[in-house]
């Protein structure tokens, strides 16, 4: 046996590692909070950080880029509702000047922990908090290098090398001991100016008219999200004005604009719910279960099913919340051991359907600002959102019939709920369809695959079986963002190589996979079905085709893994997976440290734990 080397005299002699992020938003700035928050365990292997950014503007994130977003543009999260950075939101409000407050549009008396600003807002504040977590690594002894402006092209996994190597848009190569990918949004290029087409609102700035000019013609969104939203309000203040004076909320068009209307297209006719006070503004993944309690629903074939979840946890956590919202009738529902999941939503999914949205959206703002002005929570609504986010960290057990329920039948209900729209674009909303310049069109919305023309893009509307088609000059897919098909996956030798492979569930009943549909079928792949992006272990490692968890890279951009985690809540969201990665990292040093071995051994134990070998902690 060697003899001993002290842990201090071991780490001179150990080079330390050098880890490439790729992208600076949101989930890399809560990822680099959280490795700073470890720094005394991760500094132990780690030197160096280079962070690579396609933007010109690092530490803020797409949605919030001046680059991207208009001024008009609502973020849909106050400053309670934010996850921990060095400064809290509104306190950073306060702290700047007046000429930055006024450029974004706020009055310092009206700062305060529950408003909802704009995401440019809140990407000044990112981007303060971003440089602020960057200039204390040095103090942790890791040096940080910024590439901005450079856009990651490929990624090439050299695992003989232990190494990956990065290469540039502009053809460079850099090669680092790790890489974590943080990419965030992503959005498709495939518009169609030509035809009015638009694959996705982003940037805002495309869909907008020359300075001087209007669009005096009907416009369509597929979909009636907060993507719409920002569409309608950019759209909206450049035809015309609000007026708050007196109450409520007027819209006033602009001279010849008499055709000018925006036409939201949902497939279930209905708007989203309104913003509520909560007890607990943050989500919490473990707040109505123990992971320890999570673990036990996992069944004999390695699942936890939907059911099970939903009757174990969801269901007594449901009620009480019912009982405090004074909802007797629903509890009682949930009282009766046959009222499901899918009964659950079908019920909640009825209290929202009016024979009109918009006088539905009217009647719902009443309760909506009582909740916020008076703090009288909505229960049932915050339970909910807790429950679905504490499924999504475990989404990996479900089994594919199940991922399959969640789609077709759970989120749509989930996400009209969750959003939250703030009650000023609520306000903005309705004095729009008073004005007469918004509408809302029911049924499933079929785009044409290659829409090309002088003259628009003709959608055809589906509505229970009544079609019928619509042209519009101009139409904007709004539908939010997907997972990423493997051919769309951003690095391709990743893809060639084998070191990604599209995330995959097991049936958990054989017959199951006879009665899918014929796309659906499509998705089958040697008995499991494709549920959509790359597959990724517990601490989000890349998995690869071999099955095998890759010690050097690892993924938390959520187009790319919206298969296995497939609720998104947002800065939340970004928060609670970057410190599941830190720590899973931090666990990894922490074992390869705490045993005695030589030296020469160190490294080889290190990376042998990373990729998911046994060692004996005591030799």
């Amino acid at each position: 046996m060697p003899e001993e080397i002290p842990i201090n005299v071991k780490l001179r002699m150990n080079p330390r590692q050098h880890l490439a992020l790729i992208g600076s938003g949101a989930s890399a700035i809560y990822l680099l909070k959280h490795l700073l928050d470890r720094a005394g365990t991760i500094s132990r292997v780690l030197g160096e950080i280079s962070v690579f950014e396609k933007s010109e503007l690092v530490g803020m994130g797409m949605p919030y880029n001046p680059l991207t977003t208009d001024r008009c543009n609502m973020s849909n999260i106050s400053s309670e509702e934010l996850p921990e950075l060095a400064v809290p939101f509104a306190d950073w409000l306060r702290a700047q000047p007046n000429e930055i407050l006024s450029g974004l549009g706020i009055r310092r008396g009206e700062i305060d922990e529950s408003t909802i600003y704009s995401r440019l807002a809140l990407g000044s504040y990112l981007h303060a908090q971003y440089r602020s977590i960057i200039a204390s690594f040095g103090a942790a002894g890791i040096a940080i290098h910024e590439w901005s402006g450079c856009e990651v092209a490929d990624v090439i996994d050299r695992p003989e090398e232990s190494r990956v190597t990065l290469v540039t848009v502009g053809g460079e190569s850099h090669t680092f001991d790790k890489v974590i990918i943080a990419t965030g949004h992503v959005w498709s290029e495939d518009d169609r100016p030509d035809a009015g087409y638009y694959a996705s609102p982003w940037p805002i700035f495309k869909l907008l008219p020359d300075e001087g000019e209007v669009f005096n013609f009907p416009i369509g969104t597929l979909g009636a999200s907060l993507s719409a939203f920002d569409v309608l309000s950019s759209l909206a203040h450049r035809h015309g004005q609000f007026v708050a004076n007196p109450e409520p909320l007027t819209y006033l068009p602009h001279a010849g604009t008499d055709d000018f209307k925006i036409f939201m297209h949902s497939a279930q006719g209905m708007l989203p719910h309104l913003q509520f006070a909560q007890v607990e503004p943050l989500r919490s993944i473990y707040r109505h279960v123990a992971r320890e309690g999570m673990l036990e629903l996992i069944d004999n074939d390695g699942f936890i099913r939907l059911e099970a979840y939903f009757d174990r946890v969801c269901r007594p956590a449901l009620r009480l919340a019912f009982q405090k919202d004074g909802m007797d009738g629903i509890d009682a529902l949930l009282a009766t051991p046959t009222f499901g999941m899918l009964d659950f939503v079908a019920k909640m999914s009825g209290l929202h359907e009016f024979g009109n949205a918009f006088e539905g959206m009217r009647l719902e703002m009443k309760a909506a600002l009582e909740s916020v002005e008076l703090d009288r929570p909505i229960h049932w609504k915050e339970v909910l959102d807790d429950l679905m986010y504490t499924l999504n960290f475990h989404a990996g057990l479900l089994p594919a019939e199940d991922h399959l329920t969640l789609h077709s039948d759970v989120f749509p209900f989930l996400m009209n709920v969750i959003a939250a729209l703030p009650l000023t674009s609520a306000a903005s909303i309705l004095a729009l369809y008073d004005a007469g310049k918004l509408g809302l069109v029911t049924g499933r919305v079929s785009i044409p695959t290659d829409p090309s023309g002088e003259h628009g893009t003709t959608v055809s509307v589906d509505d229970d079986g009544a079609e019928t088609t619509i042209h519009y000059k101009k139409f904007v897919d709004c539908s939010g963002q997907k997972a990423l098909d493997l051919e769309d996956y951003p690095f391709p030798s990743l893809v060639a190589d084998g070191t990604v492979r599209r995330a995959r569930a097991r049936f958990a009943d054989a017959g199951a996979a006879q009665v899918l549909s014929k796309e659906e079928r499509e998705r089958l792949t040697g008995g499991e079905f494709l549920i959509g992006g790359i597959d990724i272990d517990s601490g989000y490692r890349v998995i690869g085709t071999d099955g095998l968890p890759n010690p050097r890279i690892y993924d938390i951009a959520f187009p790319h893994i919206s298969g296995i985690r497939p609720y998104s809540y947002g800065l939340q969201s970004c928060a609670d997976t970057s410190a599941i990665l830190a720590e899973s990292w931090a666990d990894e040093i922490n074992s390869a440290f705490s045993a005695s071995y030589d030296v020469c051994e160190i490294t080889e134990i290190y990376e042998r734990i990373q990729a998911g070998d046994e060692v004996n902690p005591n030799p």
